[in-house]
């Protein structure tokens, strides 16, 4: 029997998994969904937004949700994947909820990014027409801004 595939998953914070031997591996790309068993050609792809599915050689499946990424197999064993963000978990239910909790910590941090960067937009202009405004001088609008105004 030859040696099992090297899992390598990989963000930018890190290496998330690093299975030192495994079976079989299902991704998917824009072709669809394949699976890599040890001995695949060499291969580079672009995965798309999906649950990576591989099995250890005791028959446990591991799942992984990727939002898309880079998969490379090298030497018929060594299977290589980065991308942004990776939510590995041990069943499919909770992977799920998982990367729901994900995406909504995600789209709040959106928001209150957003919402600062309104703040500050608004603290600008105020600034700015203070200063522009008729009879106004540069130090009377300076002195303002020091006091905190």
């Amino acid at each position: 029997m030859s040696p099992g595939l090297h899992l390598t998953i990989a963000t930018p914070m890190g290496v998330l998994i690093d299975a030192l031997e495994i079976t079989a591996l299902r991704a998917e790309d824009a072709s669809g969904s394949f699976g890599i068993r040890p001995g695949h050609a060499d291969l580079l792809t672009v995965l798309t937004p999906s649950v990576l599915r591989w099995r250890t050689p005791d028959q446990i499946t591991h799942f992984c949700a990727v939002p898309g990424g880079v998969l490379h197999v090298t030497a018929g064993r060594v299977v290589s994947i980065a991308c942004r963000e990776a939510v590995p978990g041990a069943a499919l239910a909770t992977l799920e909820q998982d990367v729901h909790a994900m995406r909504e910590r995600h789209l709040e941090a959106v928001r209150q990014a957003r919402v600062e960067q309104t703040r500050l937009h608004a603290q600008t202009v105020r600034q700015l027409l203070k200063y522009l405004r008729p009879g106004a001088s540069a130090n009377e609008a300076w002195s303002g801004h020091e006091a905190g105004v």
